[in-house]
């Protein structure tokens, strides 16, 4: 059996990765290992989600656990219901941000924790072993509908109290945040106009992903109305985007850094986590507020571990996905939607003014054809040769892939969890320092694939 779980849960195909027997096979294998009564399960709004839904209830039922089906809701939703209503565990049914043809689970713990490493190896070999739970038929449990959204909604409007009255573009893409962020915000105080805010799974407005490219609508809307800002969510809600009022789409890394350093200066300092992808900036602007970057792997699940580890006050990766600790440890779009107004009240500036005393740095990509069974070769060659390529380096990390800072830039080389491919990231303080780095790093790469 091949690897199920990735850094956000089982996703795949319908029907092709993902199967209604794998989702039976998901809930039994879930109920098993963690041994809980009672679950929650909520789904985006993808036209596959009720079948893979019944498919997951039966292998949960089946093994004795009562079922709270919660409908289509946010991601963060379901993690923030799973501990609110006292679940042992708690299922979401979504591939967030990818296509309409794909769908996925996501498990949560009952402290709103997406399962680790640790808890996904241990029901892959559940699965691969067969060690299936089933109850005797006096003890199959059953599943209910329940409506609790409320309690999600009431925990947004708790979030913040909100002095201005913000002209909002909000464009939830016909996902899951369809009603709840709307709804939300208009609660808060807001004048909220809704677009692509019908429930659709087959994303007919928009990619399911919020980019520059995917948000051209919501950018004119925004200048159109005269809107304060455009907030846009993916599929499931767990990542945010935002344009600002001049309908000028509002870079990743620049939002993420921008609210890391306003949560610094609120908190007194601390300690802030992104992951290893994610630009310089970040820890330019921590320095300025007396705070500490640790970095994590890919993956929103390793953002949070860090940031319960080292008691971070704030988290997230550079595509949106922020993580609120004091809250949840799932990220959360609408709740960061909610905090970043908060915040710009708070400094008395428009969204604009708010991302400006952010750097801009050069960011540049390349990949490098490498066959699978030599991947891991290739990057422990590389990792002991790295440092003698780029001998001024002020950083080494290993904890996903090889990354070097340096004194005018990054780099990081990474095997490919799904291609053929060793992928390179490269920024720099300007574009001509980051060819430069790229040139060598690709140049080392090549190198020892020529050896191998």
């Amino acid at each position: 059996m091949g690897k199920l779980f990735g850094s956000s849960g089982v996703r795949g195909l319908v029907n092709v990765v993902l199967t209604p027997e794998l989702a039976c096979k998901v809930g039994q294998a879930v109920a098993t290992y963690s041994k809980a009564k009672h679950a929650v399960v909520g789904r985006d709004t993808r036209v596959s989600g009720p079948t893979i839904e019944d498919a997951l209830v039966s292998g949960l039922t089946a093994a004795g656990v009562d079922a709270s089906l919660l409908g289509m809701l946010p991601t963060p939703a379901v993690a923030y219901l799973t501990r609110e209503l006292g679940a042992g565990v708690g299922f979401m049914i979504t591939a967030s941000h990818n296509p309409p043809q794909y769908n996925g689970i996501k498990v949560f713990r009952s402290d709103t924790l997406s399962y680790t490493d640790e808890d996904q190896n241990a029901v892959e070999e559940i699965i691969a072993s067969n060690q299936l739970a089933l109850s005797n038929w006096r003890f199959v449990a059953q599943a209910h509908k329940i409506e609790a959204t409320g309690l999600y909604s009431e925990m947004l409007k708790n979030a913040a109290k909100l002095r201005n009255k913000w002209k909002l573009v909000v464009d939830p893409g016909c996902g899951a945040s369809f009603t709840v962020a709307p709804l939300a915000l208009n609660a808060l105080g807001c004048k909220t106009t809704a677009l692509n805010a019908q429930p659709d799974g087959h994303f007919p407005a928009r990619s399911s992903e919020p980019t520059a490219e995917s948000l051209c609508d919501l950018a004119k809307s925004v200048k159109a109305l005269g809107a304060d800002l455009g907030i846009a969510f993916d599929g499931d809600a767990d990542r945010v985007a935002f344009v600002d009022e001049a309908g000028e789409f509002v870079g990743f890394d620049q939002a993420l850094a921008a609210y890391a350093g306003y949560a610094l200066k609120i908190n007194g300092g601390g300690t802030i986590v992104t992951n290893v992808e994610a630009s310089m900036c970040v820890e330019t602007i921590a320095a300025k507020y007396g705070g500490k970057v640790v970095r994590s792997k890919v993956g929103d699940v390793y953002v949070s571990e860090a940031m319960k580890k080292f008691n971070a006050v704030f988290g997230g990766e550079p595509c949106g996905a922020w993580v609120h600790p004091k809250l949840h440890w799932c990220p959360d779009g609408p709740l960061s939607a909610v905090l970043l107004l908060s915040a710009l009240e708070a400094e008395n500036m428009s969204l604009r003014e708010f991302i400006a005393k952010v750097p801009k740095f050069v960011t540049v990509r390349e990949n490098v054809v490498c066959e699978n069974e030599l991947k891991p070769q290739i990057i422990s060659r590389i990792k002991e040769t790295i440092t003698q390529v780029f001998p001024d380096y002020t950083n080494f990390s290993t904890v996903d892939g090889l990354r070097l800072s340096l004194k005018d830039g990054w780099v990081l080389i990474r095997a490919s969890g799904t291609e053929p491919l060793i992928r390179l990231t490269v920024e720099g303080e300007s574009l001509k320092a980051a060819r430069h780095i790229m040139k060598k790093g690709v140049s080392l790469v090549k190198d020892h694939i020529g050896v191998s």
